[in-house]
């Protein structure tokens, strides 16, 4: 290749000209690759300090899977054996280190119309003490965080059990008592529909969050101990959940809408006052909530959901229709490092005191790579030390976060037990005033 030099000062003039035309010209933009994100390698590290975690989560829909698929029998569905068709079973809940467990006792929305939401329910609460039965060598039911921490120390798994959905109660404070009696220790105060006292996330507002009805709710779920959970619910009830409530709050499944656009997720704005209140976000494992191009495919989930169920009022119908239109929607996966990004920004924005872990198991249909079933816990962790999180820090969003969470709701709620059960002081004003004057003059 032959190289021609412009002789003398020619070649000066030229080159000038280039330099100045190239700063009129707008810059080119150069894309950068996105980084390659390697699949994550459980080092021996990481095993052993997952071993030392107390792993608690936050949201776990066997029971329903169980309802659906096995007939609520567990001679159909032995989960001491492997059980490839769910998300959970025993051997691979030993594997993933599970200490405690929240097990949801979820009916759908459209029971309320039929007025046999609390009936299902109630079989649904049924259906997990029947499994603690059943399992006696592996769970046993804790009714509080010091529950927790003996029955993990005997090698079982705790199980607590939320209700998902505040139609589950009728619009009766009698049957939230009743549920908590029963072991129930979160409700998530709405599912997919709004109801009459508190508006969902992914329906039409009724209350523009909260009734006055609904804040008595969330009082009485303060004064009883059981947790409030914000998963589902509008961001104007979230608002005033934190507002009311006088314990910290939960989200049992959900993730950083920052992060991936879903009204299912949490905004900044709320991660802001989770923190103020001292709760938690215990982040969603389903990939059309964590994935950013899936959750704008699924933005219209629920509602497609709610078309479908009106379409074909018949169970069967309807599963069919539904799962159709799911099996075309061809959703990104996604991968473990989609959700831990989820983790990286609640810490960001509310600090490490406030994430903990949802996945959300056996009711989602599409979940990231090497987090398909509950044997996976490890390789969060093993994701938490790559991205340089210390050991403290992770025990804290395995599960110290949500012991924290468990202690100050009972706390809270002895507190206001005590207060209601103190003689009241029927004395007026006047005749409190003239008893101190005594001692005032003194």
């Amino acid at each position: 290749m032959k190289i021609h030099f412009f002789p003398g000062h020619h070649f000066s003039r030229r080159l000038s000209s280039i330099l100045f035309l190239s700063m009129l010209l707008p810059p080119v933009s150069v894309q950068a690759e996105p980084p390659v994100r390697k699949p994550v390698v459980l080092t021996e590290r990481a095993r052993k300090l997952h071993q030392q975690c107390l792993v608690i989560d936050g949201h776990n829909d066997l029971p329903w899977t169980m309802r659906q698929k096995a007939a609520s029998s567990f001679k159909q569905a032995d989960i001491s054996s492997p059980q490839p068709q769910f998300h959970t079973d025993i051997p691979r809940l030993r594997q993933g280190n599970v200490g405690a467990q929240f097990w949801s006792a979820y009916v759908p929305s459209e029971t309320r119309k039929e007025r046999r939401a609390a009936h299902d329910t109630l079989e649904q609460i049924d259906l997990i003490h029947r499994m603690i039965r059943r399992y006696p060598e592996t769970f046993e039911m804790a009714a509080t965080a010091d529950d927790i921490e003996r029955i993990h120390k005997s090698g079982k798994i705790a199980s607590m059990i939320g209700i998902e959905g505040g139609h589950s109660i009728e619009n009766s404070l009698s049957l939230l008592r009743i549920f908590y009696g029963l072991g129930v220790r979160y409700m998530t105060l709405t599912h997919s529909d709004s109801l009459d006292w508190a508006d969902s996330a992914t329906d039409e507002a009724k209350s523009q969050g909260l009734s006055p009805f609904g804040e008595e709710v969330v009082l009485s779920m303060n004064r009883l101990g059981m947790l409030v959970d914000i998963s589902h619910v509008s961001k104007e009830t979230m608002d005033d959940v934190l507002r009311v409530s006088q314990a910290p709050i939960i989200a049992s499944h959900s993730s950083a809408r920052a992060i991936a656009d879903h009204v299912r997720n949490v905004p900044d704005e709320i991660l802001v006052k989770v923190k103020q209140n001292g709760g938690i976000v215990m982040v969603n494992y389903f990939s059309g909530f964590v994935v950013p191009e899936s959750a704008k495919q699924m933005t219209d989930m629920f509602q497609k959901r709610r078309e479908l169920k009106q379409k074909f009022p018949k169970e069967t119908d309807f599963r069919r229709e539904y799962n159709q239109w799911k099996s075309k929607q061809k959703m990104k996966p996604g991968t473990i490092h989609d959700v831990v990004d989820h983790i990286d920004h609640i810490v960001k924005v509310a600090g490490v005191e406030h994430v903990g872990i949802g996945s959300d198991f056996d009711g989602v249909s599409s979940l990231p790579t090497q987090l398909e079933d509950v044997a996976t816990y490890p390789l969060i962790t093993q994701a938490l030390l790559d991205r340089g999180y210390t050991d403290q820090q992770i025990k804290q969003i395995m599960g110290e976060n949500l012991m924290r969470v468990l202690r100050e709701a009972e706390r809270v709620a002895k507190h206001l037990q005590k207060s209601e059960n103190e003689p009241e002081n029927t004395e007026s004003d006047s005749e409190k005033t003239k008893k101190t004057l005594p001692k005032l003059r003194k």
